[in-house]
């Protein structure tokens, strides 16, 4: 349990849903202990039936209830979604934001008096409980704060803290990652049914294939240079195909994609 605190989502997207799903797997929280807003009711009555939590579409009604929020709204709409919590949200409150590009100082600033924020940034395999969530402090958080986000964010993944001059980085790699990955089973099995096998047997296998790879980096500890080097035998057929990635920018347009997201997180920042 997290200290018998009581969590509020502000939006209910898919990223609450794997939250929720998550700590109520993991046990650190029950359905009534959580409650969530959103726009929907439609989303809110297939949450609360799925789920038990409380819901409801009022953001403050469910942020004067929690001692925890997670502010899980897109980060155009941030400004907009905490001028409705200034009468709601003090300093006994801990903001968790997961919006892509909104600092800690944008969101203490549009409060009157002091308040305590975590940003965030997980990626969608939170819905699967595979999330890679990146963590880090506003200058008025504690420790126990930091504690606290931790915790959540762990029912659904793994979870590594950085300075927040790095979360921009983090979104373009991790936060947006998954698209990238998707392209990537995508294509490998566009690559197998090209060559002879069935739609259903070439996905199987390309996302079976990633889900095995990604496996072996962490388990192993190994450099993926070396991994890719116990694969490749002399005048085989891996290093037939690595030569043709390599002709074909692979590498250089996986890091300018990076480069490129992590950009548009801070244009988003700026807003």
């Amino acid at each position: 349990m997290l200290n018998g605190k009581r969590l509020a989502f502000v939006g209910g997207g898919n990223m609450a849903e794997a939250m929720i799903r998550g700590l109520l797997a993991a046990k650190l929280m029950g359905p009534d202990d959580v409650f969530v807003s959103d726009v929907r009711e439609d989303r809110l009555a297939y949450l609360q039936e799925t789920y038990c939590v409380h819901t409801s579409v009022s953001n403050a009604e469910v942020a004067s209830k929690a001692e925890v929020l997670v502010l899980a709204v897109k980060p155009q709409i941030m400004g907009q979604v905490l001028d409705g919590l200034i009468d709601v949200v003090n300093g006994e409150k801990v903001l968790i934001s997961i919006a892509a590009g909104i600092t800690t100082t944008f969101i203490a600033d549009k409060f009157p008096s002091p308040v305590r924020v975590i940003r965030v940034m997980p990626n969608t395999p939170a819905l699967v409980l595979e999330a890679a969530s990146a963590l880090t402090s506003g200058s008025r958080a504690t420790l126990e704060d930091l504690e606290i986000a931790k915790r959540l964010f762990r029912a659904v993944g793994k979870v590594v803290i950085v300075d927040e001059s790095l979360m921009d980085a983090i979104t373009g790699l991790s936060g947006s990652g998954p698209a990238y990955i998707f392209l990537i089973i995508d294509a490998l099995s566009d690559a197998g049914v090209k060559v002879g096998l069935s739609r259903d047997v070439a996905q199987l296998l390309a996302a079976q294939t990633v889900l095995g790879a990604a496996r072996m980096v962490l388990e192993t500890k190994k450099h993926p240079g070396e991994l890719k080097d116990m694969v490749t035998s002399p005048g085989g057929t891996a290093i037939a195909g690595l030569h043709t990635l390599e002709q074909g920018g692979l590498r250089t347009t996986l890091i300018n994609a990076v480069e490129v997201a992590t950009l548009r997180s801070k244009e988003l920042g700026q807003r």
